[in-house]
């Protein structure tokens, strides 16, 4: 990977308008060490445009793992 330097971003959180600093174009993206599942990064590329914030990816991965927990259901008895 070929290191970024532009400039460190004002940007504003398209989920909750937040304001916060956006790191991607300097090579300092904070979301380097999330691991979003491809479902929720299908859902988020369809539903945003731009950078979430932090407290919001958290809040989604947090949901989203509930979510994935609540459907696997009981374990099959071994």
């Amino acid at each position: 990977m070929t290191p970024r330097n532009g400039p460190m971003l004002d940007a504003r959180c398209p989920r909750c308008r937040g304001g916060f600093e956006c790191g991607a174009q300097a090579g300092q993206c904070a979301c380097d060490g999330i691991r979003l599942t491809d479902r929720l990064r299908a859902e988020l590329a369809a539903r945003y445009d731009g950078c979430l914030c932090m407290p919001c990816l958290r809040e989604l991965l947090e949901r989203d793992a509930r979510s994935d927990a609540a459907n696997a259901g009981p374990p099959m008895p071994g």
